[in-house]
This record gives structure tokens, sequence and C-alpha cells, in this order.
């Protein structure tokens, strides 16, 4: 799925991701680790900000079950967000953006049979990641 709703004064790229999910933590951590030049800005669904973004790009608030990447004003969701933020990586994860030739449709279904079982394999915090000062600047406010 993609909307385009342009922010001049946005960062290039925001995942959108559930603040509370270990796995999603861990992918937070994962993609800032591969993209030393920062184009990734990151925040949490449960935001203000993760709210925000979501009312503007005409999304349901109670997404939690699935990544949103809003790169250049254009919204993408589930396995499209996937394949779109590790096509910005470092290499060698780009070669895995060849998975988008699998229709959508299959895709998707692999990517919500993990988003339903993510916090029983992977758990789940109390409270969103508290990242470091180095990871922080990354988070919208």
């Amino acid at each position: 799925m993609a909307h385009n709703h342009k922010d001049p004064q946005s960062p290039h790229a925001i995942v959108l991701i559930d603040g509370v999910c270990h796995l999603c933590q861990g992918l937070t951590r994962f993609i800032i680790q591969r993209d030393p030049d920062g184009y990734f800005h990151f925040a949490s669904l449960q935001s203000e900000a993760g709210q925000e973004l979501l009312r503007q790009g005409g999304l349901p608030e109670d997404m939690s079950e699935t990544m949103v990447l809003i790169e250049d004003g254009t919204y993408y969701t589930r396995s499209t967000a996937a394949l779109r933020i590790v096509r910005r990586l470092r290499f060698p994860w780009p070669l895995l953006y060849i998975a988008v030739a699998v229709p959508r449709p299959l895709r998707n279904q692999l990517y919500r049979m993990v988003a339903r079982n993510r916090y029983r394999w992977f758990g789940k915090s109390e409270e969103c990641l508290i990242p470091t000062p180095d990871i922080r600047r990354r988070f919208l406010s």
C-alpha cells in the first residue's frame, strides 16, 4: 500500500515501529547499524509523533501489526516497507530487494504470520525502547 503526503520539513525516510515489540526494537538497531548515513529516522507507532504521521497518511491509528515506512512522503506497509528499507542498507542487504518480484499477497501473507506471532516468538516490553544517545538522535520526538 502506498499513499503520498510530502512534508518538506521531514527526513527522507521515517520508519514507524511497534515500540513495545522486541523484534521491532531489534530491527531498529539492525537498521541503524547498517545505515551509516542516517537515511532512516524512527518513531514508535504508539508515540504522539507516530500517531500524527499515521493520521497524515490516512492510515488507521492501530497499525501495531505492521511496520510503516514513509519515504519522501509516500507511505509503504508490510513487506513492501521491509524490502524498501533493506535496499537502502549497507551491502549485502540490498540484494534481498529481489524478493519484490514475489507477488505482494504472498509476501504479505508471510509478513502477517510473523507479525501475529512476534510477541510469542520474540517477547514484548512493558515500555518502548530506551535508545542510547546515538540512537536517540534518529528518533522523532
